[in-house]
């Protein structure tokens, strides 16, 4: 039995010199000879059947509001406009564009072909660069075959663009209409799942040349009822005989199911019940069957496809994918751009590139996350894309043709069986082996493009490397074997330690065993694992993660024993926005984070970005990248109690706990002033707001209270038994109601400074240049939202205004999205500034005194406005620069210093601190004490 086949480059290449010949010396009018033209052009691509094209199309003219016709019109492809010969193209594409404008959303074409029987001018919709149409002669249509080679379903060769992107979610959105459709007439929800995978490859083959264009189109309009009342029916049948050798099909079949080809590859194997449709799913149905499935991506549309269970999700469908120009911060630096330089180095030498595809053939990839397979198949994709442009060299080089350069898929250096997965989920797990072998498709379309020759895409081989299960107790060997070629890659589950599952954390203490620390992210489970399972055999490993892994406490739990163990960064992306295109889309501040054991040859790779959602840069790396990934010593900082460096001790400020009473706003503060006893007590205020944006607070300060001024200020009077009663109400076990005796006073705090401090936010933006801090006097009181430090001589105002610490605090600190979080113990305990000498030290409170002094020129400025990073005073950034001059003088830094040189100094200082013994015993990191306490 004969099956549908997609034509090869070749029988187009002939089919189109013959067209040339045929129509040569035809008069070319377009009123007697367009339809003809047309179908005998659509011939030589095999669109024979009448379906497969409208003709004399009716439509309205979107600039007249005039009927008229489309000469051809296959939907969601191409539209095609003839005119007599010598008839000016350019009017004729216009007058198609005018056309485009009537039709409904699945039948807007992606191509506008336009002719004049003589010559034809070919126009992509889709371009993002504004390309020029295209043109050249009917008589060259044979050498130019392979710009229409998308009318026999040749996908395009360049991928991740925005239309691909946007027909993925045009195309997820149908499939989700599919779902809801079945899932609302109550059918079994895991037998949806496969026939909707079943009815996503039908779809995508029947644009994408794997049988007769539209066939499966004009099944469902010629062998089902309008009111969709026999439709599963016949779909199951045609499911049925897809996954049957043609062997093994009835004799007395229906001519146009016994036209499909044998699929196998697992995708219609299992039997399902039959499921029923009305006339509403039919529509959605054929409406889908419309739309363009060629111009897909694999990997975006998988992303989008997995969504479409979930309600929220499918209502914003375009926010659940990942971008392959993130999905490329991974396998780019980890093994493409050296494939690649490879390709380039040996490129005048056909030894070189034979032996980079040996190299190539000998990788292997395995995603133990990987969801719907974005990762495989980008990843896939890029290897056979290079593999087909390495062919295309050796071919130039050494003469061969097409015809001995046939292969089938034995012979490709890049195989589909190289390329695994682990996933938790068996629906994604699916949609994952689906997609790849769409993109396989692809691939071997492109090589068939391009050479003239691939290996059939069928039947279908059964993907057997997509593991249904939990990655962290699944045995990796079991799934693919260990080795130096092998490159695991992914993106596990975002979800940081404080928001992990019990079952979460078991796995995470089966797989870190007696390393296992309560801070680590569920993440970092896969890290372990990786380094465990490739051992000392080499490999690399690489993934994406929160950036909450590189910062803080955790950084020591993950790097330590990595690095122990013998592995090295690779290669790094600092901090940047994990999210899609779509303007609503929540961001995930990310990293990705690639190790290896090679350290000969290979220098690292670290690339940082301007701002979150920027584009990246290459940072030099002239010693190696460190867990908080600079280029620096591999320091672990661990939390201390005590300063490391000759500094004072940083605590909370005073927490009120008074539910309201003892603070004052505006009215408040006016009742308070006006009443010449409580005027006595009124004191400034400062949370985070007050310190940061200069707002206006006050509060009683009582601790001097004279019981005789309670008696005769009504108003103190009426504030400090609104406290009492507030405290007394509170639960008997808390702090506020053991103070239910002494409501006049703040919750007791003996840290808090007598003398000139420091005050410090908690959190400041990542926007900042310099750390905003204020250096008040003990009559402002500070809130517990703020740091407190007594600093009466201003060294520790200097210190923690400098772009020293600023740079400290963004390496090491922890983070809320990605806004600084200051902390005693982390950040301001280890800051390691080195032992000053009397000059230095004057050097440097100087420098703090100038800093003070330029915001005094400004006193209506609150911190917020000093620091606007747009809009700082000259004076305040010369006197920064003075305070740097002093400091980075300290840290051996001559002339104008970056962050870069300053956390390369600062690290190799915190390492001669930690380990030459300057402290005979550094303080007992907190950390590993509350981890103990926890396990």
């Amino acid at each position: 039995m004969d099956v549908a086949k997609t034509l090869s480059m070749n029988e187009i290449r002939s089919r189109a010199a013959r067209f040339a010949r045929d129509w040569k010396d035809e008069p070319g009018d377009e009123r007697q000879q367009a339809q003809s033209f047309v179908r005998d052009l659509l011939g030589v691509y095999g669109i024979t059947e009448p379906r497969a094209a409208f003709y004399e199309k009716r439509v309205k003219r979107s600039s007249t509001g005039a009927r008229g016709y489309i000469d051809a019109l296959i939907p969601g492809l191409a539209l095609i406009e003839m005119k007599s010969a010598g008839k000016d193209l350019a009017a004729a594409e216009q007058q198609a564009l005018d056309y485009i404008d009537d039709l409904p959303d699945p039948e807007v074409p992606r191509w506008v072909i336009t002719s004049d029987f003589r010559r034809f001018r070919l126009l992509d919709l889709h371009s993002e660069t504004g390309t020029a149409p295209t043109e050249f002669e009917t008589s060259e249509l044979r050498e130019q075959a392979d710009k229409l080679a998308f009318l026999a379903g040749y996908g395009e060769r360049t991928f991740g663009s925005k239309a691909q992107e946007a027909a993925s979610i045009k195309a997820a959105k149908l499939m989700a209409s599919l779902y809801e459709a079945l899932e609302g007439s109550g059918y079994d929800d895991h037998e949806a799942s496969v026939f909707l995978v079943r009815t996503l490859f039908a779809l995508y083959a029947d644009d994408a040349g794997l049988w007769d264009r539209d066939l499966f189109l004009e099944f469902l309009e010629t062998r089902t009822a309008e009111d969709g009342s026999d439709l599963g029916p016949e779909l199951s049948l045609l499911y049925q005989v897809m996954g049957r050798e043609p062997g093994r099909r009835q004799s007395n079949l229906d001519e146009l199911i016994a036209r499909f080809p044998y699929v196998n590859g697992g995708v219609f194997e299992e039997p399902l019940s039959i499921p029923s449709f009305d006339a509403g799913m039919r529509k959605r149905l054929t409406d889908a069957a419309m739309f363009n499935w060629s111009a897909i991506s694999p990997a975006i549309f998988g992303s989008l496809f997995q969504a479409v269970k979930d309600k929220t999700a499918r209502r914003e469908l375009g926010e659940h994918y990942t971008t392959e120009t993130n999905i490329m911060k991974v396998i780019g630096p980890m093994f493409l751009d050296e494939l690649r330089q490879r390709f380039t180095d040996g490129y005048h030498d056909t030894a070189k590139l034979k032996k980079l595809r040996a190299d190539m053939g000998r990788m292997r990839f395995l995603d133990p996350a990987c969801g719907c397979g974005n990762f495989l198949v980008v990843g896939y994709r890029q290897m056979r894309a290079l593999d087909l442009e390495v062919l295309l060299r050796i071919q130039e080089l050494s003469g061969e043709t097409a015809r001995t350069m046939f292969f089938t898929e034995e012979h490709l250096a890049v195989k589909l069986s190289s390329f695994h997965g682990i996933e938790l989920e068996e629906w994604p797990a699916q949609i994952a082996a689906t997609a790849l072998h769409l993109v396989e498709h692809q691939a071997n379309q492109a090589m068939e493009l391009a050479l003239g020759a691939a290996p059939d895409s069928l039947p279908l081989d059964k993907i057997k490397s997509i593991v249904v299960g939990n990655a962290l107790r699944v045995d990796w060997a079991e799934v693919v074997e260990p080795s130096a070629d092998l490159y695991v890659m992914g993106n596990p589950p975002f979800i940081g330690h404080k928001t992990k599952a019990t079952a979460q954390r078991d796995d995470l203490r089966v797989v870190w065993g007696a390393q296992f620390d309560g801070y680590l992210d569920y993440v970092t489970g896969w890290f372990k694992k990786a380094a465990d399972f490739l051992g000392d055999r080499g490999g690399h490993f690489a993934f994406v993660s929160t950036n909450s892994i590189v910062q803080g406490q955790p950084v020591p739990a993950l790097f330590r024993p990595l690095i122990s163990a013998g592995w090295r960064v690779a290669f790094a992306h600092r901090t940047f926005a994990w999210t899609s295109e779509a303007p609503s889309a929540a961001a995930v501040h990310c990293v990705v984070t690639g190790f290896d054991r090679i350290t000969k040859g290979r220098p690292a790779v670290l690339f940082d970005y301007d701002e979150p959602r920027g584009e990246p840069h290459r940072v030099p790396v002239t010693e190696q990248i460190n867990g908080y990934l600079h280029d620096a010593p591999n320091v672990y900082v661990d939390t201390r109690e005590k300063p490391l460096a000759d500094l004072p001790v940083a605590s909370f400020g005073t927490m009120p706990a008074d539910g309201g009473n003892l603070l004052l706003d505006e009215d408040a503060h006016a009742i308070a002033i006006a009443d010449p006893i409580a005027a006595k007590y009124v004191r400034p205020f400062l949370g985070a707001k007050e310190l940061v944006q200069g707002k206006s607070r006050w509060c009683l300060w009582l601790e001097d209270l004279d019981p005789s001024d309670l008696r005769h200020s009504a108003f103190l009077r009426e504030r400090v038994e609104g406290c009492r009663e507030w405290r007394s109400a509170q639960t008997p076990t808390g702090d506020a109601y053991k103070l239910r005796l002494t409501p006049h006073l703040f919750r007791p705090n003996s840290k808090r400074p007598t003398s000139n401090y420091v005050c410090v936010p908690r959190h400041v933006s990542e926007a900042r240049t310099f750390f905003p801090v204020a250096y008040l006097e003990p009559e402002s009181i500070s809130g517990d939202a703020n740091f407190t430090i007594a600093d009466p001589e201003g060294l520790a105002f200097a210190a923690l205004s400098s772009s020293a610490f600023l740079a400290w605090q963004k390496a090491v600190g922890g983070r809320i999205k990605s806004d600084l979080r200051y902390s005693s113990t982390l950040t301001w305990n280890t800051f390691p500034l080195p032992t000053l000498s009397d000059e230095q030290r004057a050097a440097i409170i100087a420098g703090g005194q100038a800093v003070l002094d330029a915001r005094a020129l400004h006193p209506e400025r609150s911190l917020a406005d000093h620091y606007n990073p747009l809009a700082m005073a000259p004076d305040l950034l010369r006197a920064h620069r003075q305070l740097d001059a002093a400091i980075d003088k300290t840290l051996g830094l001559r002339g104008t210093a970056t962050e870069d040189s300053r956390l390369r100094a600062l690290f190799t200082n915190y390492q001669q601190l930690i380990t030459a013994g300057e402290l005979a015993m550094p303080a007992k990191p907190i950390r590993q004490r509350r981890a103990r306490a926890a396990s």
